[in-house]
């Protein structure tokens, strides 16, 4: 049987695919109140902003959404579970219920992603999104105790694994850690999902994106998208790339430079511009279109999609505007290299 990587590179080496937008904001234009995200759990703390609870509370929400991308033309929607682990779950005091959230999140992503597959014959994919937790482990929270760590990397990444071992079990082909600002947290991300796909006896690709905290090109702990490629390749991820940060003219640089070094797909998911004044995203969908189909246009990337403020327009906009381009052909470094030393050959003839 195709592995879920083997179907990835398949319809990667076709076309440049697209994954979907933001739920956040999305979800945001419900209106819910709190009594929508509580649902009738019982839980003793205010739910309302816990988007990723209504998976068990209110599924229609996310249910809505994900057809929303579908019928805009992802060909990989993620899992409503950005944080759906028991770090951030804890503000909610909600931690019982952080398998459960994970599990029905995976099973609409997955039941939507086989229905619109069904239809058409078109593959689609389910990544189940991992986010970074808001705790660091490289960096102290105490400015007077730079040592100071609020947690460990044995600590996190069995919070991690929970969630893996979960939104594998609702159906996804992928676990997507993303929204990486500190490469540390990342690395026990990946641990994570290693020794999830050791005890399901099978591989269980990841997927890799880094955010930027700086114009300088860098996350929170200091990586470089250089440094960061250098210090995840180990991990064979299925693809690698940038999500969130600035918006896509920003991106601009570290997509290109990021497309040069890496052996593997590159997936680029910005917001839809910086937000405004009132912290709204007000870059219509034929800005973000174009600006990504610059990347598209030069061989850089293979996933585009959105994040923070993006919408199904912003997503069948994309889909539009790439549609008919090449994507991007993996070249290994080694491979690179050689032809760098040969272009001085090809000139000279």
């Amino acid at each position: 049987m195709t592995s879920a990587r083997e179907k990835l590179l398949a319809e990667a080496a076709k076309r440049i695919l697209i994954t979907d937008g933001a739920f956040g904001t999305e979800i945001q234009n419900w209106k819910l109140a709190e009594a929508d995200y509580a649902g009738d759990l019982g839980l003793n703390h205010d739910q309302k902003g816990n988007n990723d609870i209504l998976a068990i509370t209110k599924p229609t929400v996310p249910e809505t959404i994900t057809r929303a991308y579908l019928d805009a033309g992802s060909d990989i929607v993620s899992t409503n579970t950005f944080s759906a682990n028991s770090i951030s779950q804890a503000d909610y005091g909600a931690v019982e219920y952080v398998r459960q959230i994970n599990v029905e999140s995976g099973k609409i992503a997955r039941r939507l992603a086989d229905e619109y597959e069904a239809k058409d014959g078109r593959p689609r994919f389910v990544a189940g999104a991992i986010g970074p937790t808001n705790k660091t482990l490289s960096l102290s929270p105490d400015v007077n105790d730079p040592g100071y760590r609020e947690i460990d990397f044995d600590y996190l990444k069995g919070v991690y694994r929970e969630q893996a071992d979960a939104l594998v079990e609702g159906g996804a082909d992928f676990i997507l850690i993303e929204t990486v600002f500190d490469t540390l947290n990342a690395k026990a991300g990946i641990m994570a999902a290693i020794e999830a796909g050791e005890a399901l006896g099978r591989d269980l690709p990841i997927m890799l994106s880094m955010t930027l905290t700086d114009l300088s090109g860098r996350n929170l702990s200091g990586h470089t998208v250089e440094a960061f490629w250098h210090a995840v390749r180990h991990a064979k991820p299925v693809t690698i790339g940038l999500n969130c940060s600035f918006g896509a003219e920003q991106l601009r640089p570290h997509v290109k430079t990021l497309s040069e070094i890496a052996d593997t797909l590159i997936m680029v998911y910005p917001n839809a511009g910086l937000p405004n004044e009132l912290g709204a995203y007000d870059e219509m969908p034929e800005t973000t279109a174009g600006l990504v189909g610059e990347w598209a246009q030069a061989g850089q990337v293979n996933i585009l999609g959105g994040c923070c403020g993006s919408t199904p327009a912003h997503i069948k906009a994309i889909t539009d505007g790439v549609r008919g381009l090449a994507p991007r052909k993996i070249v290994t470094p080694e491979v690179r290299t050689r032809l760098a030393g040969l272009e001085p050959m090809f000139m000279a003839a």
